[in-house]
């Protein structure tokens, strides 16, 4: 008989840092942009995180998309206007050091197949400038949307990916980088009635591009960086997701993830159904498009009349919403991870984003007790997890002890 030490293996707990947009307020970081890093470092410090996820985005002077248009302010912690140079690296990685604070990548959440070429060129442009500033940064992966061509359909969509993002996986191999596919259908993203507007929205679309980009080269380069809030918007269980991604022999593609629920709303799927078709949103107007910016936020309504975002450990714990897929399970959420996923669990991030919309505090005081208090939460959850899962899946295994009951079985309805 083979004995087995006691030696649970935790993952590191981060923050993204779009949880607080204006943590420095923007007049001082447009003329001092790397105060914007600093200061978020020494606040992750104070939120007990292990790391941040670098918010990058195309500055509001910069944008397609009117900031009024948006759903929460432009998160450009890491701001890219002037070129990101060596300098500008060692001042960040000084703040780091000090505060002992590791960046898990570098986030920039865009439609990289947008189907107008020019916009698409710029966001191509810049999220080549994330990769230059990931590696300056000593930062080995970033993350990011796969996004969708509109005048496309899903299928050509995955030629165009072909055509169109291959080149920027490439791009992210000589670069020794991993980008990873946050996995959000975006259904506000346009005031049509699309949506699935991120085609890398789930399994079976995330191994048909694995598929491209090994037929390419660059199948090392694509991974998904997953976020439970999206399965549960589309009726999914992160167990049974889990389970699929093992049977197909896929179950490498995850390497991080966002930590973020979704509570639905059972009003709201009563009245339009999961991914159902909203009318009267209030971002048409007279039969056409609203030009008016802040009205296309109500292209958000074809989520949010469904459901709400968590915060982690700010819902109630419903073991019945859990069973009915209706929020999500974290503690079996951790486990799945840890039983059916093929990871380095240790270096694996786990980064808390919060949107949860009537917590999201532009002010630090109010704001840091709420993160502090979601972080420890996600800390504690995944260190019980971690030691269920030494304690069954190791130790007792080792010694031909069963474990007692069943627990949560993929593909169970």
């Amino acid at each position: 008989m083979t004995l087995k030490r006691f030696e649970p293996k935790f993952m590191k707990i981060g923050v993204l840092t779009a949880a607080l947009q204006e943590l420095t307020p923007r007049d001082i970081r447009d003329r001092d942009p790397e105060r914007a890093i600093e200061d978020w470092v020494s606040f992750a410090t104070e939120l007990g995180a292990d790391h941040i996820q670098l918010s990058a985005a195309l500055h509001p002077s910069e944008a397609d998309v009117p900031a009024a248009a948006m759903l929460d302010p432009v998160a450009n912690t890491l701001d890219l206007r002037q070129p990101f140079t060596q300098p500008r690296a060692e001042r960040v990685k000084a703040a780091l050091r000090e505060h002992k604070i590791g960046i898990a990548d570098v986030g920039y959440f865009d439609n990289m197949l947008h189907e107008n070429p020019t916009i698409r060129a710029k966001k191509h442009n810049f999220m080549l400038r994330v990769f230059d500033a990931a590696v300056l940064l000593g930062v080995d992966a970033v993350c990011g949307f796969v996004g969708r061509n509109q005048s496309l359909s899903m299928d050509q969509n995955l030629i165009d990916f072909q055509d169109s993002f291959i080149p920027l996986l490439r791009e992210a191999k000589a670069r020794g980088l991993t980008y990873r596919v946050e996995q959000c259908p975006m259904p506000g993203w346009t005031t049509k009635d699309n949506f699935h507007n991120n085609i890398a929205y789930t399994p079976g679309t995330w191994i048909a591009l694995h598929q491209i980009c090994e037929k390419a080269g660059v199948e090392d380069q694509f991974r998904i960086h997953y976020d439970p809030s999206h399965a549960i918007l589309m009726g999914q269980d992160t167990r049974s997701l889990f389970q699929y991604l093992k049977d197909e022999g896929y179950n490498f593609l995850i390497g991080g993830f966002h930590v973020k629920g979704q509570v639905i709303n059972p009003r709201g799927l009563a009245t339009w159904g999961y991914g159902g078709q909203t009318i009267r949103r209030g971002d048409w107007k007279d039969g056409k498009p609203s030009g008016h910016p802040p009205d296309q936020l109500n292209a958000w309504k074809k989520q949010t009349a469904l459901c709400e975002h968590e915060l982690p450990g700010t819902a109630r714990h419903d073991p019945l919403a859990y069973l009915q897929n209706r929020t999500v399970d974290w503690l079996d959420h951790q486990l799945a991870a840890r039983e059916l996923l093929c990871l380095d669990v240790s270096n694996t991030p786990l980064i808390v984003e919060h949107e949860y919309s009537p917590a999201r505090i532009q002010d630090r005081e109010r704001l840091k007790p709420v993160l502090q208090g979601s972080i420890a939460f996600t800390r504690k959850i995944d260190e019980a997890a971690a030691c269920m899962y030494a304690l069954q899946s190791e130790v007792l295994a080792a010694q031909n002890i069963p474990t007692q009951g069943i627990g949560r079985q993929a593909y169970r309805s």
